[in-house]
Order: C-alpha cells, then structure tokens, then sequence
C-alpha cells in the first residue's frame, strides 16, 4: 500500500507488451469519439480481460473526467500506468494514438502534393463535416454542462465576449476561463457530493508532486518568449491547448485554431479539413496535432513537427493526471473545487459556441445546399445515432454532388 507521504513500491500485475497489443487493437478500431472510447475500454478491459473491477474503473474514470486534458485518452494511460507500471502508461498512450496519428500524418502529406477540384470538393465536405461535429458538441455539451440558468449565463455571456471580439487571441479565452472559476468559487452553484477513491498506485504523493510542479513550469514557458515562429514555439502553443481542454476533446478546437489560423500560419479550409478528417479516424481527436504540426511552418520537417505536436498536446494532460492521482481523494471532497469547475464547464460550451460562428460555419457554409447537407447530417448523428465515419462519407459524397450538379 503507498503511504501517504512517500513513494511506494507496490507490484502491478502485467506486462507492457500485452498492454501495448491491447491498445493497439483498441486504437485500430476504437471509432466514435472520446465517449464511444470509455465504453470499449470497459468492454475490453473490465467484462472481457479483468484487469480491474468496476468500480475501479469508475475511480479512474471520474478522475480524468475532473481534469483538463483528453478525458479518454488519459484514462487508457491510467489504465496501462495501473496494470503495467511506467512502461505500461507510455505503451498505452502509443498504441492507443499512434494508428489515427499515422492517418491524420498521411492526409497532411497528400494536401501538399495534391491539387485539382476533386481535392477542392472533398476538402468542403470534410469543412461541412466540422460543421455538423462541433453543432453536435456544442449541443450534447450545453444539454450536460448548462442545465441552470447561472450555468447558461455565463455560457452565453463568454460567447457573447467572444463573439464581439472575434480577433482575439487566446490570452481572452484563458482569461474568461478564469474568472468563470472565480465565479463558481463566489457563487457557489449545487454540486452531488462525490465518494473519495482508493486507488492503486506504484508511486505517492512525493512524486505526485513534483510531476504537478512539471505541468506549472512547462506551462509558464509557453508564455510568448519569441518574435519567429519555429519549433518551440509551435510546442508552447500545443502544450497550451493541451493544458486548457476542459470539457471533452472537441474544446481544444479554438485554441487550437487561434493559434494555427488566427496566427495566420494555415487557412482556415485546410484547418477545418483536417478536422473533420480526424472525425473519419479511429483513436483520440487529439491525434488532430499531428495534421496540423505536419502543415504549420515551423522550420523543421513535417513528421518532427507532427511529433514534437503530438507530445505537447498529450503531454500536459498526463502531468496533470499523474500528479492529482495520489491526491484524489482530498480533492474530489473539496466541494468548492467542484463548484469551479461547474461554471468553468459552462465558459467552455460559450467559448465551443463563439468558434462555431466565428470560423466554423463562416469558413464552411457557401449556399444553401450546405445548410441542408449540415441538417441532414446532423440528423443522422443525432437523431438516427449513425457513426461519424459515415456521417463523413455523406458530407463529402454530398459536397461531390452538389459540386456537379451546381
């Protein structure tokens, strides 16, 4: 058992190859978005190979669900940490993303050495794809997170904010990040209390320590240091992002497009392309940073900048989670923690909403033949529960049509 104080030596009780295969398969097949993720992950490792009771499961689930970061991703490092030690973690973070980062990679390198109508057309439909992804976001978030007439107050009044300042940049939406916080704090909204955990851990709070005074430290040196935009300075701006996802990984949208489009080093079209590609691909929506690392001119070579992308953006995400886990049971109590967090969920649908007018739809949506591509798509996501891996097929066949009968 981990003292509370002290590191413990505790013994886990699996290898990391079979974690790596196990996620492998996972990432190869894991269609459907981060919530899709949770239930395979409970398929796979909790009814079929036992790794870990149900309600253990629920403990870790709840942990990465508090935090900031790719809720499904950090659960399968928690997972892989859990069964397999330190080589388990990293092997299931791997496996789990690298098939989707190898896709999203390949369609970055066919956008530079392809051209035509055809490629026009497919890039508008994966735009139209966006559309239809990020309304269904912003729509499933609001429904969850904005059930309370402060909760939908302070929504629309960061939309409002942003939707008035459209050329901001992200200082303005981690600021109004804050002071949603500093609101839950004051005004404290109902919160259900919530059950301490007991989770097994090889490592305690020291450690736990020093990897959440990581996360603070990395994250003061993405403030902006340097004029040039190069290699470091595209890992700041992914770190950043990685850091201030709250709210499932559709948020990391804007921040990741005030600093890749709004910073003017890609257009919007290429941008909104890619995304709606990373909705066709198995795995994280996080993988969406190896496209856009690979296409940003940071002074290095595509496949460095898409990795150097990858692991800024994952990487914050699991300091955060390594570090409160020997501590999560203190926090989850802390029922003025859990208020914050109420009204910062609720910023973070304003701030989705305000990039969905601002460059989504504003960037896709040409006639009126897109609109109704939109609404049939997201009837079909919606309303008929289709996967978005055809929900991409028809938004692009659409695009294709329209383009030929127009």
């Amino acid at each position: 058992m981990a003292s509370s104080h002290s590191d413990s030596t505790q013994q886990t009780s699996g290898h990391w190859l079979e974690v790596f295969f196990t996620f492998l398969k996972l990432g190869c097949t894991s269609f459907g978005g981060p919530v899709a993720h949770l239930g395979y992950f409970h398929k796979e490792l909790v009814e079929k190979r036992r790794w870990l009771s149900d309600a253990q499961y629920a403990q870790l689930l709840a942990v990465c669900q508090f935090l900031p970061g790719p809720a499904s991703s950090q659960l399968g490092f928690a997972l892989g940490l859990t069964r397999a030690g330190w080589l388990g973690a990293i092997s299931a973070f791997i496996a789990f993303t690298l098939p989707s980062a190898l896709m999203l990679f390949a369609l970055a390198w066919l956008l530079t050495g392809m051209e035509g109508d055809w490629l026009n057309t497919t890039i508008h439909g994966l735009k139209l794809v966006a559309v239809v992804i990020v309304s269904d976001a912003v729509w499933g978030m609001a429904q969850k997170l904005c059930h309370t007439w402060l909760t939908r107050t302070i929504a629309l009044l960061v939309a409002g904010c942003l939707l008035l300042l459209p050329f901001a940049g992200p200082e303005w939406q981690i600021l109004l990040i804050i002071l949603a916080g500093v609101a839950g704090f004051i005004l404290k909204p109902e919160v259900a209390d919530q059950a301490s955990a007991g989770l097994r851990l090889n490592y305690g709070r020291r450690t736990g320590s020093a990897f959440l005074l990581l996360f603070i430290i990395l994250l003061l040196l993405t403030l902006p240091l340097f004029n040039q935009y190069n290699l470091l300075t595209m890992a700041q701006h992914f770190y950043q992002a990685g850091a201030l996802v709250f709210g499932g990984g559709h948020v990391v949208l804007p921040l990741l497009e005030s600093s890749t489009v709004t910073a003017g080093h890609l257009s919007a079209e290429t941008f909104l392309a890619g995304y709606g590609a990373a909705q066709a691909v198995p795995g994280p929506l996080f993988t969406f940073a190896a496209y856009l690392g690979a296409l940003v001119p940071a002074g290095a070579s595509p496949a460095l900048q898409a990795l150097v992308a990858i692991v800024a953006i994952f990487l914050p995400g699991f300091l955060l989670l390594l570090g409160v886990l020997p501590f999560w049971a203190q926090i989850s109590a802390k029922k003025a923690v859990r208020q914050a967090l109420v009204t910062v969920n609720a910023a973070v649908v304003g701030l989705l909403l305000a990039t969905l007018v601002t460059s989504v739809i504003s960037s896709a949506i040409g006639h009126v033949w897109d609109v109704v591509v939109v609404i049939v798509g997201l009837a079909l996501l919606r309303k008929w529960q289709w996967s978005p891996l055809w929900v991409v097929f028809f938004c692009v066949v659409s695009s294709m049509l329209i383009d030929s009968f127009t």
